[in-house]
This record gives structure tokens, sequence and C-alpha cells, in this order.
């Protein structure tokens, strides 16, 4: 892909080239879940067109300027002070909501969740309002669900450092540190104030688990996108039983890499329209690789908690007619970020571009409307929805 890197790069890598970043989810305990050009494909051919850019939809996210981002940090840093807190500042009054910074260690941690490995607690957060953190989910069997941390739970402190009012990220590198170290976390359940001490361990997530549900049907749970995700459900799909209808749970899913993103909707497809994208007005396109299995009945499950690249998947499967979206509406991520060097070595995410549906929606802000809307009972109404296109009978 002219232009893109052939891998995701650490920040002493950012001078070599520059990644593209489609989601982030602050993840407690993790990195940040992060959508990311990860190599070169030509299956994911680059398309710039010489036309101007789509006008960005109600709700868009802003963006930051990359020179006055760097600016601002060469000067605090001349000056003796922080120029991650200096960048940060500027970020924050641009309006570029998905705009951050990390330092050095944030970053190498940011890049090594998308290994699908971290050393953290175990515990993923969302921004509440009035500045809460709360907890959204905990990893089953870690630290933090051993010592009863729920979801829900509101964290007030982490070693005595209030988070409320932080961003996520800054959470994230308090919760961050060298495995078999203590964390103090104080929390807020039901009116009562918990203090949990845990230890950091190295921990890994499953992004791909396959089952079987009756009536001839097999869900395909793709966690996240992280690396080797997406031939894990083009081999899930070659896998499953002949004459199967195929359930593609993409609920909670908060993004991760493009490239395995386009594999995996792959798999549902014989070539043609991902997506589209763009980078400071350069229009460009990611298709399918041909071959994938197109004659299967197919429903995407989604909710509140799909992301960005899991949004991208669904918008392309919806739009080429492959598969019957179930659900509730997704979050609404669709712009698209690039990371910036900063004289002290920390690494600025600005916003650069949105991208589109086939169909030409963009899904910034307003997300996806599912086909047919289900709540609690996604799964069996989606299962009933199978049945309609003729799996079971």
């Amino acid at each position: 892909m002219p232009g893109l890197p052939a891998l995701c790069l650490r920040p002493r890598d950012l001078r070599r080239g520059a990644v593209l970043t489609l989601a982030f989810l602050a993840a407690v305990g993790t990195a940040a879940s992060t959508g990311c050009w990860d190599r070169e494909d030509p299956a994911a051919a680059l398309a710039v067109r010489a036309q101007a850019p789509a006008p960005e939809p109600p709700g868009a996210t802003g963006t930051a300027d990359r020179e006055a981002v760097a600016r601002a940090a060469a000067e605090a840093v001349a000056d003796g002070k922080s120029g991650k807190k200096a960048a940060q500042e500027v970020v924050s009054r641009s309006g570029d909501r998905w705009g951050t910074v990390y330092d050095q260690g944030e970053y190498a941690a940011f890049a090594e969740g998308l290994d699908g490995r971290w050393t953290g607690v175990g515990l993923w957060a969302r921004r509440g309002g009035e500045g809460r953190i709360e907890v959204d989910r905990v990893q089953p069997a870690g630290p933090a669900a051993r010592a009863g941390v729920r979801a829900g739970d509101r964290l007030l402190s982490v070693d005595g450092h209030a988070v409320t009012g932080l961003a996520v990220t800054d959470v994230i590198a308090l919760l961050r540190g060298e495995a078999g170290t203590p964390v103090v976390m104080n929390l807020s359940r039901d009116g009562a104030d918990l203090t949990e001490t845990v230890r950091r361990e190295q921990l890994r997530t499953e992004p791909v688990t396959v089952r079987q549900l009756r009536d001839g049907i097999t869900v395909i749970k793709v966690a996240s996108f992280t690396r080797g995700s997406g031939e894990r459900v083009k081999a899930a799909v070659r896998a499953a039983p002949p004459g199967t209808g195929l359930m593609l749970d993409l609920r909670g899913n908060p993004g991760g890499l493009v490239a395995e993103a386009v594999a995996a909707a792959s798999a549902f497809l014989d070539g043609g329209l991902v997506a589209t994208y763009d980078v400071r007005g350069e229009q460009r396109a990611l298709y399918a690789d041909p071959g994938g299995d197109t004659a299967r009945p197919l429903v995407a499950l989604v909710d509140g908690g799909t992301m960005s690249a899991a949004e991208l998947v669904t918008g392309a499967l919806q739009d080429r007619g492959r598969a019957v979206a179930v659900g509730s509406r997704t979050f609404g991520k669709g712009s698209v970020q690039m990371p910036t060097e900063l004289p002290d070595g920390s690494v600025a995410e600005l916003t650069v571009g949105t991208y589109r549906t086939p169909g030409g929606r963009s899904l910034d802000g307003g997300g996806i409307t599912p086909d047919v809307a289900a709540g609690a009972g996604a799964e069996e109404r989606a299962a009933q929805v199978l049945g309609g296109l003729g799996v079971g009978r």
C-alpha cells in the first residue's frame, strides 16, 4: 500500500513512516485498543482519486493541527516542561475528541495490545458523566476479577492518584507497570467505598472463538481485530459444518487492526469494496480478498460497543447485501487517526479524516442502524433470522 508502512510502528520507528489508526477505545489494564494499518496487502489496494474529500458529517470530531501540537511540545521541552502535557492541551482545545498524546512507554504498551497481550489488571473502563471513570467490563480470571471488581464500579483513585476528570489514557498509565508489582484501586459501588490491592500480570485474550448452536448455526465471536484474527475468522468459516448458517458476533468489539478487519470481511465476500477513507483530502479504498464464502446465510450481531474497525466490517457486509445486521445501534466511530512523534519522544495521535462504507455512508457520530433491532435477546433473534433464511430446515 503506497504511503503506508509495513508494520504498526513503535515510537522509535515513527520517523520511518506513518501509521493510520481508525479506532480508539481506552482499555484500562490492557493497551488502548486501536485500528492500525498492519502491513502492505495487495488485497487492500489503495485507490487515490483526484477529488475533494467528502464534507464532514454532522457531529464529526474536530481535528488538531499537527504543526501547532509539535510546536507546543517543542516550546515546553525547551522550557524544561512536559512536552506531552503541552501537546495534550492543544489537542483538547482543538475539539479532536479522538486525539490523544502518549509518552513512549504508553505508546509501546498501546502497540503491544495489538498482539492481544499486555501487562495490567484486566479491566476495561469508560468515561462517564461529569468526568467519572467507570469499569466497563472485567476480564474473567484476571487480577481485577479475582479481587471482586465488577462492571459498573466507579474507579476513584489509583495508588492515591484521583482519576475523576482524567483522560482514560492517563488512567491506563497509572494502572500499568511491571508484572508482579502491586496497584491499589479505590472504587465506589452502590454508594460504598472499596479498596482493592491487586498485582499486575501478563495477560492475553483470544480474539476469535467459535461455538455451535442448535439448528445448524456456527457462532464466530470476534472480540477485537488483533494480529492474526482475520485469518482465524477465515479458518472458522472454512471449518463450519456444511449447510450451517453463520453468526458473526461483533458485540463489544472495540476495533483493531484495519488489515485484520479487511481480512475478516474477506471471509464472507468474493473481492470488491470494503470501505473508502480519506487522509487530508486524499481519497483511498480498501478491497476484500477474492474467494470468500458468499453462499451461507450470515447474520452480524452488533451493539453499542461495536466500534470502528468492527463497524467497518459490519457496514461492508450490510451494504454489500451479504449479512443481516441484528442488535442495537453501533458506537459510531468512523474517523481516521495518524500518529506524529513529538520532540520529547511522546506521540500525538490526531484525526486526519473519515472512512465510509461501500454505499457511501459515514458512520462517525451516527453508527450503524441494524436491519433487525434486538436487545438482551439478540442472539435468539439472530437465530430466528437465520431460520427465516433457511437454516435448520
